[in-house]
């Protein structure tokens, strides 16, 4: 009885579900032409346009920043900015709220461990990145900041670049401010 079956397999009357999906394929080899038409389009879509392309990635970025977890982000975001949301959430990261001199006041994100430096340089940072998306003063210098300005928690000057801000006993949502420093005669 297997040898009939057999030879019928072999005869070609009795071919498996797999046997079958085999030959399938095996007819359906895109020949030629195919081949170079599926280049042609893949070679299309390579060569939309730098802004059409800028404009699938903005809109994807817009629908991403819906997220109510990213709902507080502007709508160019940068990748700093939502990784920096995302350990906030996580409460790997602290917002420090810095108040300038003409009252406004800036939500620094900066990790748990942060020091004094490293405020600074997010400071610099968030300023740079709401100058690009505003206009306005296309330089600052922050030497001159820092020459002139301090900041300050709770009456204390934040002196030291190494200290960590915790030393100091800045925690999430504290304010810290800019205070002009005493010229010294």
């Amino acid at each position: 009885m297997m040898e009939e079956q057999s030879q019928e397999d072999m005869a070609g009357g009795g071919l498996t579900e797999k046997d079958e999906e085999m030959k399938k394929e095996i007819l359906t080899v895109p020949d030629a032409e195919e081949e170079e038409e599926e280049e042609e389009e893949e070679e299309d879509e390579e060569a939309l346009p730098h802004s059409e392309i800028l404009d699938i990635f903005e809109e994807g970025l817009a629908r991403l920043v819906q997220d109510p977890l990213l709902c507080d982000l502007p709508i160019q975001v940068t990748l700093e900015e939502v990784n920096s949301q995302i350990a906030l959430e996580y409460g790997q990261a602290m917002t420090v709220r810095v108040l300038k001199a003409d009252g406004e006041i800036m939500p620094i994100v900066v990790v748990q461990n942060a020091t004094v430096l490293d405020l600074k340089k997010a400071i610099r940072r968030f300023m740079e990145l709401k100058q690009q998306r505003e206009g306005g003063v296309k330089h600052i210098s922050w030497r001159y900041v820092w020459r002139t300005y301090n900041l300050v928690f709770q009456g204390e000057k934040l002196e030291d670049d190494k200290m960590r801000l915790k030393d100091y006993g800045i925690r999430n949502r504290d304010e810290v401010t800019f205070m002009k420093r005493l010229r010294k005669k």
